[in-house]
């Protein structure tokens, strides 16, 4: 069973960065694609940013480009999101998820962790 545990969560200035990190166990993840997304309270839950297995392909929600940067090291099953400049609104419970690039739809979930941004 997959497993996907977030770090890296915390509570941080308007303008300020933070960097995530999940890291994957509990299966062989050749061809498995990476993502985040975030919930804020009482909203539902939206796409954030995602990679692919080799890491050339990266997507990105237009409220985070050139703000985000995710990234992956294969060698330690672990996907990154570092996040720059970061706003009030970007306040939420970050979730990483993953699927195999042959799927549709995300089928594993991290736990969650919850970023603050004050302004």
């Amino acid at each position: 069973q997959v497993q996907l545990v977030e770090s890296g969560g915390g509570l941080v200035q308007a303008g300020g960065s933070l960097r995530l990190s999940c890291t994957a166990s509990g299966r062989t993840f050749s061809g498995y694609l990476m993502g985040w997304f975030r919930q804020a309270p009482g909203k539902e839950r939206e796409f954030v940013a995602a990679i692919t297995w080799s890491g050339g392909s990266t997507y990105y929600a237009d409220s985070v480009k050139g703000r985000f940067t995710i990234s992956r090291d294969n060698a330690k099953n672990t996907v990154n999101l570092q996040m720059s400049s970061l706003k009030p609104e970007d306040t939420a419970v970050y979730y990483c998820a993953g699927r195999d690039s042959w799927r549709s739809e995300y089928n594993d979930w991290g736990q969650g962790t919850q970023v603050t941004v004050s302004s």
